[in-house]
């Protein structure tokens, strides 16, 4: 145990110490503010300066009525079709749209015309404008008044609940449990992956190093993949936690310096303002806090503490499993180039986990193809984070954790032997026979 430490203390030490770890650690957190303050200075200055788009309108069905905003400016014109298309392509205009003699039941033939691709925001608010004018001319039609139009499709809510086996009930929220589940799978997925090319990348750096080699006649395999493995996991914990903190605050920073505020925040302004303005609008925003009310109920309901420490399990056991396998295969090659043809097939179980994340887990929780994603070891630390949100049975749980300390001890002693020849090795052309070779040997 005290050579594992020991080899863990001179894996952190020896990445921490770097200045290359210093001057990344502190830089990165200040590219993205940068990025966000150079985005903002560029978007205050493009809206101050935006125009509205010319949009020449030619209507021969004369129901349509367009009034100009901040976006666009609506130009009418009265003339032949072939005509309208000459006078467009003189103008510096956006768009020439036509609208011909349509059935408001059957709206075909609109179209946009423009001398280079637009964007599908644009054509989108164009469309939008449109389908609203007709929605109002078939009401018109039929003579139905739109609030009853309303009264008549009401919003039907489903309330949630889980009955435990004793009888009790918990509010729940499926779209709460599927964007949870969302976001850790995915995370677990980034990580793993990220620093488990680390460990290779750190392992390939390493085999130039006669250092090495007085350390594997010292240990173990094992405790020498364990001791590396863990080490360099702690320097990624540690750099990412910096990270984290120094994003926020800056960002933070960043945008109150140029005066901007939250989505959320400018949202709230908006609805404020057009309370103010519209009665209807007071009901809506009431019947919408009753939602949040209802909201932040599920959210109590959610166990966050078991989820995290679920999720610190299974991140570092995916990490540890995976780790242990990319560095088998950066002490089996001499450069990074070498190691894609290896690198491969490690990462195409973890690719299968996170696939099957939205395959089956987030649509089907509990079904069986998503059990065995969450059990089987190389899976089981995205499908379970996916999964865990929504309940999982006590005894899926501990049998897949067993399984998957079981996997990372059975992959590191297997990396394990893999790596005490492989580090040592340079300039051999290395094949899957090879690798089988170097596992085999007995010293």
């Amino acid at each position: 145990m005290n050579k594992i430490l020991l080899i863990i203390q001179r894996e952190f030490l020896n990445r921490v110490q770097k200045k290359s770890f210093l001057i990344a650690t502190i830089l990165v957190p200040l590219i993205f503010p940068a990025i966000i303050g150079g985005l903002a200075y560029i978007a205050i200055k493009d809206a101050q300066s935006a125009k509205a788009e010319t949009v020449q309108v030619l209507d021969e069905s004369k129901l349509f009525k367009f009034e100009s905003n901040k976006r666009f400016t609506f130009v009418p014109v009265d003339v032949p079709f072939e005509q309208a298309k000459k006078v467009y392509m003189e103008t510096d205009y956006f768009a020439l749209l036509y609208i011909p003699k349509i059935d408001i039941n059957k709206p075909e033939g609109v179209a946009i015309y423009t001398k280079e691709n637009p964007s599908i925001e644009k054509v989108g608010d164009l469309e939008s404008s449109i389908a609203t004018q007709i929605h109002d001319l078939k009401l018109k039609e039929y003579n139905i008044d739109e609030a009853i139009l309303k009264s008549l499709r009401p919003k039907v809510n489903l309330k949630q609940y889980n009955l435990s086996d004793t009888g009790e009930e918990k509010s729940s929220n499926s779209g709460i449990l599927y964007g949870l589940g969302f976001f850790l799978g995915i995370l677990i997925y980034m990580f793993v992956l990220i620093y488990g090319i680390q460990i290779m990348q750190g392992v390939i750096d390493e085999k130039t190093s006669k250092v090495v080699e007085v350390i594997v006649s010292s240990v173990k395999p094992f405790q020498l993949m364990l001791g590396k493995i863990i080490g360099i996991a702690s320097v990624g914990l540690v750099q990412f936690t910096i990270w984290i903190i120094l994003i926020s605050v800056l960002s933070s920073g960043t945008l109150a310096y140029f005066g901007l505020k939250m989505p959320q925040e400018q949202m709230m302004e908006q609805v404020t303002k057009q309370m103010d303005n519209d009665p209807e609008m007071k009901e809506a925003v009431a019947q919408q806090n009753s939602k949040v009310t209802e909201l932040l109920g599920n959210l109590n309901e959610i166990p966050f503490t078991k989820i995290a420490f679920i999720f610190v399990f299974y991140f570092l056991g995916g990490y540890l499993l995976y780790g242990a396998l990319f560095a088998a295969v950066g002490s089996a090659v001499d450069s990074q180039q070498e190691a894609q043809q290896f690198q491969f097939p490690v990462t195409i179980p973890l690719l299968i986990g996170y696939m099957g994340l939205f395959m089956f887990i987030l649509r089907d929780p509990h079904g069986s193809v998503s059990f065995w994603l969450s059990v089987i070891p190389f899976t089981s630390p995205v499908a379970m984070v996916g999964r865990i949100a929504f309940g999982v049975p006590a005894l899926e749980l501990i049998l897949s954790m067993a399984l998957l300390i079981g996997g990372f001890l059975l992959t590191t002693w297997i990396a394990g032997r893999i790596y005490r020849v492989g580090i040592l090795t340079s300039g051999t052309k290395v094949s899957y026979k090879v690798l089988a070779k170097w596992f085999m040997m007995k010293n």
